[in-house]
């Protein structure tokens, strides 16, 4: 049986050493910007291959930059209490596990979960700048983590800065920078209400909202989720509510 304590030594040996570089990375982007994510990485290399040139387009805009109207259509949009939770929203996660496992059920397979819904931003974040698309439980526990980690280390104003200059919004297309000039040809700060809710609307779907080819498996009504975006973007909090004057 020895070299089955040599096997699981390893195995916690290397995971407590994952553990550590995310620690160690996450300090860095106190202060410093991350140049790229998992998920940029994997789509840059989708996309490019081992070409020279590529049509990744990404510009990092610092949080004062980016319009008000931005934040709130996306906190409507991906997540309207952001600045109340601790990183999850735990009855959205029920909800979620409660679907996956009727999933499970219906193919028979206890395996290979589909661990879906229930996200918030910084679950999003911690999965895009770490993890691969795979789904399995291993996968969500390090995500919750990674999640635990991010809010641990890194104020709430911080995380959305680092997810808004980060998450995809169209094939190619990375922040809040690029895709203000990719689709209005405006600068983040100019984004009207409008052309806010209409970049958060497509953030469920955004290779779909870019191109028509990616919609052949998707039914999205962007219009639709552009209007209930506008209807409760005066509704959401931009910043986490001080503990006094929360408990009044």
């Amino acid at each position: 049986m020895r070299w089955l304590s040599y096997f699981l030594k390893c195995v916690l040996g290397s995971l407590l050493a994952m553990q550590i570089y995310f620690v160690i990375q996450i300090g860095v982007w106190t202060t410093l910007n991350p140049s790229s994510t998992a998920f940029q990485r994997s789509e840059q290399w989708r996309l490019c291959s081992w070409h020279l040139s590529c049509p990744i387009q990404k510009t990092w805009t610092p949080y004062n930059r980016i319009s008000a109207n931005v934040k709130r259509a996306i906190l409507v949009s991906e997540d309207d209490i952001f600045f109340q939770h601790k990183g999850v929203r735990v009855e959205d996660m029920q909800k979620a596990w409660e679907k996956n496992k009727e999933q499970a059920h219906q193919h028979g397979s206890q395996s290979k979960i589909a661990l879906r819904g229930g996200s918030t931003i910084t679950q999003q974040l911690a999965k895009n700048l770490f993890l691969s698309s795979e789904q399995n439980y291993f996968r969500k526990t390090q995500e919750l983590i990674i999640t635990g980690l991010l809010e641990l280390m890194l104020t709430k104003q911080r995380i959305f800065e680092i997810y808004l200059n980060s998450v995809e919004w169209g094939e190619g297309v990375f922040g809040i920078g690029a895709a203000s000039v990719h689709y209005f040809g405006v600068s983040p700060e100019n984004l009207s209400r409008e052309q806010a809710a209409i970049l958060a609307a497509a953030l469920p779907a955004p290779k779909c909202f870019d191109k028509t080819q990616y919609c052949r498996r998707a039914n999205f009504n962007f219009p639709a989720r552009q209007d209930f975006i506008l209807e409760n973007m005066d509704r959401v909090v931009l910043a986490p509510v001080p503990k006094k004057a929360a408990s009044r």
